[in-house]
């Protein structure tokens, strides 16, 4: 399997799990959702806020390389977050509907990918403004990464909350190879 086809992987098992979970919290009641439990972003809601708000930055980062991904145009419309905890939505509909806008983005964005363009340095500004330049592929990795850490946390809030998501594992995902 070569870059390419990882990141694809990746962006399958991105959409696929936020479904699940999104499937998974709608099944609660509004202050469940709500209700802190202590974890980095305080509730489930806070949680999912969360990769929404981080996704829609690194996107928009992504918006800057010298490739210009016509996958990210519809990221143009959407105002930059100011801060990495500030809630984007208040209802669960809307920011569902926001997820699946970014992972059909991030789905389309790495059908057209290249392998060369994994090469490119990103230039770009983290949220302290700090200027940075970095390997693009390594950029995407640590995009995927982060979600899937996220996502962690947010199934544990649910399996606290008395709702289970079910089978989580990326190898669901990959396909057997069949013997020669």
């Amino acid at each position: 399997m070569n870059r390419l086809e990882q990141l694809a992987l990746q962006a399958r098992y991105n959409q696929w799990m936020n479904d699940k979970l999104y499937q998974a919290a709608a099944r609660l009641p509004v202050a469940a959702l709500q209700q802190d439990c202590g974890a980095f972003f305080g509730s489930l809601f806070g949680t999912l806020n969360h990769i929404v708000v981080a996704d829609t930055l690194w996107l928009q980062r992504f918006g800057q390389h010298p490739a210009g991904f016509t996958a990210l145009q519809p990221l143009q419309a959407i105002a930059a977050p100011t801060s990495l905890n500030g809630l984007l939505f208040d209802q669960l509909p809307a920011l569902a509907a926001r997820r699946q806008l970014l992972d059909e983005v991030i789905i389309r964005l790495c059908s057209e990918l290249k392998d060369s363009d994994l090469d490119q340095p990103l230039a770009y500004h983290n949220t302290r403004g700090v200027a940075q330049r970095k390997n693009f592929h390594a950029l995407l990795l640590h995009f995927f990464n982060h979600q899937t850490h996220h996502r962690g946390q947010a199934t544990t809030l649910l399996c606290q909350l008395g709702e289970d998501v079910g089978v989580t594992d990326l190898i669901v995902l990959i396909d057997d190879i069949p013997e020669a």
